[in-house]
This record gives structure tokens, sequence and C-alpha cells, in this order.
């Protein structure tokens, strides 16, 4: 494959800002040490505060554009190819599809993304081939979806977006050194500050376009099928995983325990209510979504009408998932874990399946938080929880000692209903109601064929769409009507 015909033009463009800003400052920097030593040859005198400034401020512009050389900091566990066969295969075959040479470093990342890179050396020379995978990416994206988001990836080092990545990186850094260094009072900042906002305007529009010509290469390699179903699995998935994260993983981190994080993704993302929720969030992007002057991406949109033209399928579709191209994934994750954590920290968790999450983790900490919270519902019933609902403000005294700062009115009403819910939760298990706690699915607590979901109970009473006399009627169904909240216990 030759070069796309515009990097020549984006080459161009990038080029002649970073000279333009190297000449401004370079112009700025000797501009202001001169000062003083003009006024010394030309006028036989120095203001003493005039020069000592100009030549701080002139000292502090010539720092701020000395290059750097590139510190790479490993973002995860490095993957050895060879220890992951399958892995290796795809992204040798991509490679050899889109004409590019293999990066020399893969590693595992944290986070929804996979990206390509320069890195090492000074201003790009001396640097390598970095590529980077995302572990939660790989957990949700079918084996056809990642083979067009590599050659996406490879698409910039064809489009030789790497080889300018570095220049541009290091040039915006050197104009956000220059206008930090220089402080928000000096009036030296301001045509640094102009500088530095078309800059980053001209330069991220060259953004957009880069990742609009490696889609269309990865649709004329793996299809645009694959390619735009792949766009909408990663907006998707970077909208669901904080709440995976927030929700499901931290509690268990907390409590010393590790569960299969990368299952436990793909299960969470899959499920009915998470499902449908991102589904929303996918069909709203593609409908309204909108470019920022400063975005480096354009809209899903605007990506996915780019690739409506091109061929739809080009290699046989696999639709295993992406996951299974790792080995060992359980220790990778704790590799993983080991560069947020530290090894000390990792080395003390236990492992354990998501299926005795609710029971380990989840219950004790709803028993402990009810029995904490045992004197909101002193005397109150399951029959009587709506009357605790209805006057959040009689508790703010409560919960501010639990917080030791004051509340809002909206932070005071999600505690009352947090502290409701896992009451209900630790009451419903100590009437003899079986936990379920599936991934991306609501808590429910089941005997016979009665089912009760305890924090969507309690969310429906304060909202009103579960009245008390329909809240009543299930609390004698199910024989807890006369249970007393507050007898819940850790």
């Amino acid at each position: 494959m030759t070069p796309q015909p515009s990097l020549t033009g984006r080459a161009l463009i990038a080029v002649g800002l970073m000279i333009g800003f190297y000449v401004l400052a370079l112009g700025i920097g000797l501009g202001l040490l001169w000062i003083p030593y003009a006024e010394w040859v030309y006028a036989g005198r120095v203001h003493a505060k005039l020069a000592f400034g100009c030549i701080v401020a002139g000292a502090m512009v010539l720092w701020s554009i000395l290059p750097r050389a590139d510190k790479f900091v490993a973002p995860g566990p490095r993957l050895t190819l060879a220890e992951h066969p399958r892995l290796q295969k795809e992204l040798q075959s991509i490679a050899s599809a889109t004409g590019q040479s293999m990066p020399r470093d893969v590693y595992l990342v944290g986070d929804v993304n996979a990206w390509v890179s320069q890195r090492g050396g000074v201003m790009g020379f001396g640097s390598h081939r970095v590529m980077g995978l995302g572990l939660p990416l790989l957990s949700v994206l079918k084996i056809s979806q990642l083979r067009a988001v590599l050659a996406h990836e490879f698409g910039h080092y064809h489009g030789g977006d790497t080889r300018l990545g570095p220049w541009i990186y290091k040039t915006r850094a050197a104009i956000g050194r220059t206008v930090s260094n220089l402080g928000d009072d000096s009036w030296v900042q301001k045509p640094f500050v102009w500088y530095g906002t078309l800059f980053l305007r001209i330069t991220h529009a060259i953004s957009r376009q880069q990742e609009l010509t490696a889609d269309a290469l990865a649709a004329r390699v793996a299809g645009a099928t694959a390619m735009i179903s792949g766009l909408k699995a990663v907006h998707a998935a970077a909208v669901g995983f904080n709440s995976y994260w927030g929700a499901e993983v931290v509690p268990l981190l907390q409590a010393g325990y590790h569960a299969p994080m990368a299952d436990g993704f793909a299960r969470f993302f899959s499920a009915q209510p998470i499902a449908a929720s991102l589904t929303k969030s996918v069909d709203e992007e593609l409908a309204a979504g909108e470019a920022d002057p400063y975005d480096t991406h354009p809209p899903l949109r605007e990506r996915v009408a780019a690739l409506a033209h091109l061929p739809a399928s080009v290699m046989p579709e696999n639709e295993n998932t992406a996951l299974s191209l790792l080995e060992r994934t359980r220790t990778l994750e704790r590799d993983l874990l080991v560069q947020v954590a530290g090894a000390t920290a990792v080395n003390e968790l236990k492992d354990l399946d998501w299926s005795a999450a609710g029971t380990k983790v989840y219950l004790p900490q709803w028993s402990r938080i009810a029995e904490t919270n045992a004197s909101v519902f002193s005397g109150i019933t399951a029959a009587n929880l709506p009357t605790v609902l209805q006057k959040p403000g009689m508790f703010r005294q409560h919960f501010l000692k639990q917080t030791e700062q004051s509340l809002s009115d909206e932070q005071l009403l999600r505690a009352l209903v947090g502290a409701a819910g896992c009451t209900l939760a630790a009451t419903l298990a100590q009437q003899g109601f079986a936990l379920s706690c599936e991934l991306g699915m609501p808590v429910s607590f089941r005997r016979d064929s009665l089912q009760l979901e305890p924090f969507t109970i309690v969310s429906d009473l304060q909202r009103g769409t579960l009245t008390p006399e329909e809240w009543q009627k299930q609390c004698l169904e199910a024989g807890i009507a006369d249970v007393n909240l507050s007898a819940a216990r850790a």
C-alpha cells in the first residue's frame, strides 16, 4: 500500500505550526533578554526592576522550549507475544495487510482503548513503535471487530501519524510549560495562550482527519461492517466501564478480593438492563453527537457515515471473543492491578468467583450499613418503610455525623435511600430470602415463587412509582409486614 495523498499536506501543516511556535518563542525569549542590554548600550542606564523581569521571563521562555527526552513508563504489563500465539497471529496478519512492521512492544492496559505510538528518544528521533490493548476492550469485542480496530491502529502507522505525533505532542507540551511557567498575571503569557489555542484547534482538526483516514483503511482491510460494529462497541464499553468498575470491582478490591475482571465486564456489558442502556447511549450519539473544535476524534455518527460506502465484508467473520486470544487472563489481570496498587496490596487479594460476591462481600457490607443506621429505622416495620422516606430532613443530623460535612438536600436523600436499601436487603436475608446478585442485574431476594428487589423498591417508593399501599400488599404477601427494620445486624 502506498501512503495516503493527504500525508504530505498534514505533515506540512504540522511542521509549519511547530516552526511557527519555536520562532515565536525564540523571538520573544531572546527579545526579552535583549531589552536590558539595549537599554544599557543605547541609553546608558538600566532599570533594575525592568531588567530583572525581562531576564527572568526570557529565561523561562527559553527553558520551557528546550526539547526533553521522552521518559516512557510502561502503561501496563508487557505482552510477550510468543506466549500469546493467537494474538500474535492476528497482529501479524493485520500488519501484513496494512504493509506495516510490527510494534516492538505490546502492552495490556486497563482502560477501554487501543492505541499506537512512537515512544522514547527526543522529538521522535530514536523512538520505537509501541501498542496498547485495553483489557476491558478485549472483553467486549469479537475477534472480527478487534481485527478492524487493529487495522485502524496500524493505519496510524501507515499514514505516518505516529511519526508526526511526537513532534505535535512535544510542541504542545512546550506550549503548556511556557504558559504555566510565565504565570497567569504575566503579559508575556498572552501571545503563547493565543498561539496555543490556535495550535490545538488546528492540530486536533488534523487528528480528526487522521482518525477518518485510519477508519477507511480498517474498512478496506477488515470490512466496514466489522469497523462500524467495533466503533459502536468501543463507545458503549467506554460508557459502561466506569459504572462496572465503581459498582462491581472496587467493592471487591476494598474487601480484599479479586474476581475475574475481564470476564466480569463481559457479563456486565451483556446483561439486559445494561445492554439496553448502552444501546440507547450509542443511538443517541449516532443521532445527535457533535464535534468540538478541541476533540481529537470525530463524533461517532460522522465516523459511521464515512464508512457507509466502503466494502461491508472483507475478512471471514469470527464471532469468538477477543479475550480468547490471551493466555493466563487471571495472571495478566493481577499484573495489571500491580501497576495501579503495587505488588504488596495485590498479593494480599484472595481470588473470588463472581457467584460468591453477593454473600461474601455485598451482603456483609449492607448489614454493616444497616447496623450503622439502625437508629433511623427504630420502631419502623417493613410495611412502614415509606414513612421514613417521606421525611428525609428529620435525619440530617444523623447523616451529618457520619459524613462530618454539610449535605445538600439531594445528598441527604441519596444517603437515606442508600441506607434504606441496605437495611431492607439485610432484613430480607435475615428472613430467609435467598440472595441473587448477578452482574448488571438488579439485586434480588427470592423465597419460593416470590422475588423482591430491595434497592429498586426503595427507589420506586421514594419516586412515587410504587405506592405505600402497593408496598404494604407486597409485605403481607412476603410475610415481612411486621418485621422491625432496626433489627438488621451485621
